[in-house]
């Protein structure tokens, strides 16, 4: 019996460190880490006062990473009007992510979860990281990120709660989808 109890509780405690999916209605979880910019970027910063979009894209500088991040970029005004903040996040350092941003004049904050922690608070799945080596403003640089994340979208209402979800996010109309949705939704 004590051998059922033991398996029991330690088949609990391994199922506890899984990730869990959120869902629409779910309370979006609490985080903070940096920014490509090396400042501390938290979400309770902006909760009650702003929709919160948060993508997750798998790698810094690939096609449609850059893609989508670029999309982002040219709705930001819209965005912007439409009182939400969003924020791309990736197993990037920050070094990479500052080269990102550079390259492709972004607007919005990128921020670096390079062991996977926060795209595990919000059930994205990840693979391994890597490194890519590409060319910017004439010079060979290689991006190093520690986890690759699923190409995911969340919006975070100002009660903190999950009110949209993507998990088949298309990087060219990300931006336009997650805008409309805020706008019916506001």
């Amino acid at each position: 019996m004590k051998l059922v109890v033991i398996a029991a509780l330690l088949l609990s405690i391994s199922i506890g460190s899984f990730s869990q999916e959120l869902n629409v209605g779910d309370k979006a979880p609490s985080f903070s880490t940096v920014a490509d910019d090396g400042s501390t970027w938290n979400v309770n910063d902006y909760l009650g006062d702003k929709f919160i979009v948060v993508y997750f894209y798998p790698a810094a500088m690939t096609g449609g990473c850059t893609k989508q991040a670029c999309a982002y970029r040219d709705m930001k005004t819209q965005i912007d009007a439409a009182n939400a903040v969003v924020v791309g996040i990736s197993g990037d350092n920050v070094e990479g992510l500052k080269l990102f941003k550079k390259a492709n004049d972004l607007n919005f904050p990128l921020l670096s979860d390079e062991n996977g922690e926060i795209a595990k608070k919000f059930g994205v799945p990840l693979r391994d990281g890597g490194t890519i080596t590409r060319e910017i403003d004439g010079h060979s640089f290689d991006l190093v990120r520690g986890a690759t994340a699923s190409r995911w979208t969340f919006i975070i209402d100002k009660k903190g709660t999950i009110v949209y979800k993507n998990t088949e996010v298309d990087a060219i109309k990300d931006s336009a989808e997650i805008l409309d949705f805020i706008k019916n939704n506001s």
